[in-house]
C-alpha cells in the first residue's frame, strides 16, 4: 500500500469575535485529505485532517516542504510491521527530514494537520475508531466512550451587551454542558468583573465557570487578575501571561490556590517539558491544554504524555484546546481529562457528529471508522470535495 496524493486547501472561519490578543476576522485553517491505495467498499481510503483555530492555514510550507517529502520517500518505508498499514511515526520522521532541532513554530501546525489525515487514515485500514485503535495500542485496551466536554464562548462580541452575554451562556447549560468558559484581558478588570459575575449570576448548582485571558497579562496584571479572580472559585484561570514566561507561570501558582490551565500555545515535547520543569503547576488540580492538531500531532503527543508520566502527571489533568475530533478520540482512547467544545463557533469544523448530543457535561463516543469525521454531515461534504 502507499500514500498516492496528499491535498491541502485553505478555508476562512472568519468571525467578527476577539480575545485579548487576537479578533477572527481573518482566520483561515488548512483541510488536508490523505489519499491511500487502499480501497474499502469500493472506495480509496481517504484520512482527513484540519488545525485547530487560532493559528492560521499553512497549506504554502505543506506545498513546498512537507508534502514533497512525504510523497518523495520510498512508499514501503512508511509502512508498519505488517506492510498493509501506514506507520505514523514513520510519516512523520518524513516530513521532519532536514529540519533543525527547535523552532516550534507554524511548521508544528503543517506537520500537526498531516498527521491527523494519516491516523484517521491508519484506522480507517483497520476497521475501527480511532479511540479504539489508539486504546490498543498506547492505553488499556479498553477506551473510556464518555468524555467530559466543555463549552468554550464568551468572546468579546461588538456591541454584545451583558444580557446576550448571559443569554448565550445559558444556551450552553440548557444543551448539557456543566462548565462554560469566557474570555477576559480584552477589556477593564472592572468590566471583566461585570462580565464574569453576569455569568456566574446564570449558573446554577453544579455548574462551573472557567476563564481564559490568552496570555495577554504582564507580571502586575496577571497578579491582580489572580487576586480579584480567587473568590469566584473558578474551574480554571488560563493563561495568564505570555505561554513561554514560566517564570511568571510559577509566580501566579504560588499566590493563586484555586486552579489553573496552561499548555495550548507550546508545540512540542521539550516546550512542554519546560512548563512542567519550572511553571509551577500543581499536579493534583492545573490542567494542561496541549493540542495535538498544532504541535506536530498525536506521534508528539505520545512523547508529551510519555514525559508526563515521567514526572508523575496523570493524563487525566489534560483537556486539549481545540474543540476538534481528533483530541475527542484521544481523550477516549488514552485516558484524558475531557475536551474542549466550541458549540457555536468555527463552523463546520467544531462540534460533534451529528446525533452526538451532551448530557450532565459529557459525550458519548459513537462508532464511527476513524476519526468519524464522516459523521458529521456539514464538515464530510467540504472533505469529500477535496478528496474528489
Amino acid at each position: 500500500m502507499k500514500i498516492v496524493d496528499i491535498r491541502e486547501r485553505t478555508f476562512p472561519i472568519s468571525s467578527p469575535i476577539r480575545n485579548a490578543y487576537i479578533d477572527f476576522s481573518r482566520m483561515t485553517l488548512s483541510l488536508v485529505a490523505v489519499v491511500t491505495d487502499v480501497v474499502r467498499d469500493g472506495r480509496p481510503v481517504v484520512g482527513y485532517g484540519f488545525n485547530s483555530n487560532g493559528r492560521y492555514g499553512q497549506g504554502s510550507m505543506m506545498r513546498e516542504r512537507f508534502i514533497p517529502r512525504v510523497l518523495e520517500t520510498d512508499p514501503s518505508t512508511l509502512l508498519d510491521g505488517t506492510g498493509d498499514n501506514l506507520d505514523p511515526a514513520a510519516v512523520w520522521a518524513a516530513m521532519m527530514r532536514n529540519e533543525k532541532p527547535g523552532g516550534h513554530g507554524e511548521r508544528s501546525v503543517a506537520i500537526g494537520t498531516i498527521d491527523m489525515a494519516v491516523w484517521d487514515a491508519v484506522a480507517k485500514i483497520e476497521g475501527k475508531p480511532l479511540f479504539q485503535l489508539l486504546a490498543e495500542r498506547y492505553g488499556s485496551g479498553e477506551p473510556d466512550r464518555r468524555i467530559f466536554v466543555y463549552a468554550a464562548g464568551g468572546y468579546y462580541h461588538p456591541g454584545q451587551d451583558l444580557a446576550a452575554l448571559q443569554d448565550e451562556m445559558r444556551s450552553y447549560t440548557d444543551r448539557g454542558y456543566t462548565v462554560v468558559k469566557q474570555k477576559i484581558g480584552g477589556a477593564d478588570l472592572d468590566t471583566d468583573r461585570r462580565r464574569i459575575e453576569a455569568v456566574l449570576d446564570v449558573l446554577g448548582p453544579g455548574q462551573r465557570l472557567a476563564v481564559d485571558a490568552n496570555g495577554r497579562f504582564d507580571r502586575a496584571t496577571a497578579l491582580r487578575y489572580a487576586e480579584v479572580l480567587a473568590p469566584y472559585d473558578l474551574f480554571w484561570y488560563e493563561e495568564p501571561g505570555d505561554p513561554l514566561d514560566f517564570a511568571l507561570q510559577a509566580e501566579v501558582a504560588a499566590v493563586y490556590d484555586p486552579p489553573l490551565a496552561t499548555g495550548e500555545d507550546l508545540f512540542s515535547m521539550q516546550d512542554a517539558r519546560n512548563l512542567i520543569r519550572y511553571g509551577g503547576l500543581r499536579r493534583d488540580k492545573d490542567w494542561l491544554q496541549f493540542d495535538c492538531a498544532l504541535s506536530y500531532g498525536l506521534v508528539e503527543y505520545v512523547r508529551i504524555l510519555d514525559m508526563l508520566r515521567e514526572h508523575d502527571w496523570s493524563p487525566t489533568r489534560c483537556i486539549p484546546h481545540g474543540g476538534h475530533q481528533m483530541s475527542l478520540n484521544i481523550a477516549a482512547g488514552l485516558g484524558l481529562g475531557g475536551n474542549e467544545s466550541y458549540p457555536d463557533l468555527f463552523q463546520p469544523f467544531g462540534g460533534f457528529p451529528d446525533g452526538v448530543v451532551v448530557e450532565d457535561g459529557y459525550i458519548t463516543m459513537p462508532d464511527l471508522p476513524g476519526i468519524g469525521f464522516e459523521g458529521k454531515a456539514d464538515l464530510y461534504s467540504l472533505m469529500a470535495d477535496l478528496a474528489g
